[in-house]
């Protein structure tokens, strides 16, 4: 019986904690006006938007946010206004409050960003871009740049999100190729060119239809045939073919 009423007890004064906290909260947000916006991210992050550039998108919602009573801003709505951006994969925007004497608060805006990050970056006539794992599109800007794979030619949305980004993902997840490739091109049959960063040739993809047996097939030409330092003596590659690897030599 002592010990059901101690535990009752217990709650009983930490309902009180919890009813005195929230009270004092109230009071300092009541108290307490926006001073400043603070950015934070990751500092090992490939794609970085300027800070200056999401304040000003901030400040475009509610312009007088900088002195504004605290209990008046919508965090909520300015949330949803920097997740919009399309190099930010998400974003949590909360208020911190701290008091700078006995009678006073200090308000300040925090934005947390978690960017994109860019697998491959297409250029496809007057279209320069950045996507992302999940097909996200990233502006290219004069802020940041991405040492990533290159894709060129003949490249709409559609193609690169839908047929592209899958064998390019197998190509970023397997150590070999990563280090290997370092263009695709998409000629207008379709048919795509793969550009290796090491060795004098180029590979004949041909179109991405069965793409992961085909990149089994070159892995193990290159490891029979082009490991013996011939990584010069062929012309081109060619995986057109079902289950071939038929090399043209110089």
């Amino acid at each position: 019986m002592f010990k059901k009423f101690a535990k009752i007890g217990g709650l009983a004064v930490l309902l009180a904690f919890l009813l005195v906290t929230l009270a004092f909260t109230s009071l300092e947000y009541k108290n307490a006006v926006c001073s400043t916006i603070e950015i934070n991210y990751e500092a090992d992050e490939v794609i970085k938007v300027d800070r200056t550039e999401l304040i000003a998108l901030v400040t475009a919602i509610d312009k007088d946010i900088i002195g504004k009573d605290f209990d008046a801003i919508d965090a909520e709505l300015l949330e949803n206004t920097v997740k919009k951006h399309e190099a930010i994969l998400d974003a949590e925007v909360f208020k911190v409050v701290t008091r700078t004497d006995s009678a006073s608060f200090k308000g300040a805006l925090a934005i947390n960003v978690k960017h994109r990050k860019p697998v491959v970056r297409i250029f496809a006539g007057n279209n320069n871009y950045y996507l992302d794992k999940y097909g996200g599109k990233i502006p290219v800007s004069i802020n940041y740049a991405a040492n990533v794979l290159v894709a060129t030619g003949n490249i709409n949305e559609e193609y690169a999100r839908k047929e592209l980004l899958p064998c390019i993902l197998s190509i970023e997840n397997d150590r070999f190729w990563q280090a290997q490739i370092e263009q695709i091109h998409v000629q207008k049959n379709g048919d795509v060119v793969l550009i290796p960063l090491v060795g004098d040739h180029f590979i004949e993809f041909g179109t991405l239809e069965n793409y992961p047996q085909k990149l089994r097939n070159m892995k193990a030409f290159y490891k029979q045939i082009l490991a013996n330092d011939n990584w010069n003596k062929y012309k081109s590659v060619s995986l057109k073919y079902k289950d071939q690897v038929i090399a043209k030599r110089r």
